[in-house]
């Protein structure tokens, strides 16, 4: 089994394109897992800690402030700004303004770690990033929330990002106690049987993110190409726009962990406090954004982080 998922590990970054294609070819799979997610993305979690272990996880008390300054800069600062130049264009309110504006607001998703290790980077930078972006969305995410149209309760927000960072927490916690107990040091077959595992369960996570892809790829597929362009555009873009700024400071050995973690971002936490007229068309947008997302490691091998 070690030997079949450090396979699996070799050729993650295809098989997260195969889990793509086949939520959009199968909406009826894409449904039945849908309802499954929030206990895939804990297990994304637990193996993104399991793998990195407590001590990586930490790293030096050096780069924190650097990450700090990275969490405000891209969860306070670009949604204030984006909120601002879509109110200054007429846009505020709009189905567009409402995604990007809660895209930026949003913490990194839970697996991007995981991402970074299939891009071949360090994965520990962006578990940092992730659970102190998490840690501090309840902050960041009341001004956004106060001054952007059409955001719906900040209180639902809260209760959502609450919950978020506790399954975080439980999930990191359980695995760094096993590393502690059990795999104190894995050797290098273990890693990679755990990468192997970790694209597996990227792989069948997005097939339940893709559920509205496919119906709307048949019955509207010039909205689906308008949305996709703009998937792509904001998180490719983002990756490159941190990974330039980045390679100038003090984190410029961490940036292709922190550039991957600062374009995917996890927008499906709003979804409690979103009014229902928004839901639809953000639902659409998060299909699509699984696309940049998921060839991120095929786009950032290729052109060497």
């Amino acid at each position: 089994m070690i030997r079949f998922l450090g396979a699996l590990a070799a050729q993650g970054r295809y098989l997260l394109v195969a889990g793509l294609a086949t939520g959009v070819l199968l909406p009826p799979l894409a449904q039945v897992m849908r309802p499954w997610l929030p206990e895939m993305v804990a297990g994304l979690m637990f193996l993104a800690a399991l793998r990195i272990g407590p001590r990586q996880a930490l790293g030096a008390a050096r780069d924190l402030p650097g990450v700090l300054a990275l969490v405000l800069l891209l969860q306070l600062a670009l949604p204030l700004a984006v909120a601002g130049g879509a109110a200054a264009l007429g846009l505020g309110g709009t189905a567009v303004a409402t995604a990007l504006i809660l895209m930026a607001a949003a913490s990194p998703i839970s697996g991007a770690p995981n991402l970074t290790v299939l891009s071949g980077g360090d994965p520990a930078p962006a578990l940092r990033l992730l659970i102190v972006a998490t840690a501090l969305l309840p902050v960041t995410v009341l001004p956004v929330f106060l001054l952007a149209e059409g955001l719906g309760s900040p209180a639902a927000v809260l209760a959502a990002a609450g919950r978020l960072l506790a399954v975080i927490l439980l999930a990191a916690g359980a695995a760094f106690l096993l590393r502690a107990t059990w795999l104190r040091a894995p050797r290098p077959e273990t890693i990679s049987a755990l990468d192997g595992l970790s694209a597996l369960a990227m792989a069948v996570v997005v097939i339940g993110l893709m559920a509205e892809a496919g119906p709307t790829l048949l019955s509207r597929p010039a909205e689906l190409a308008g949305w996709l362009a703009v998937a792509l555009a904001v998180n490719l873009g983002l990756q490159i726009v941190a990974d330039r700024v980045l390679a100038r400071g003090p984190l410029r050995d961490q940036r292709l962990p922190l550039s991957v973690a600062a374009g995917n971002r996890n927008i499906a936490l709003f979804l409690v406090a979103l009014p229902p007229g928004t839901t639809d068309p953000l639902l659409l947008f998060i299909a699509c954004y699984q696309v940049p997302m998921y060839l991120t490691p095929l786009l950032r091998r290729r052109r060497g982080g």
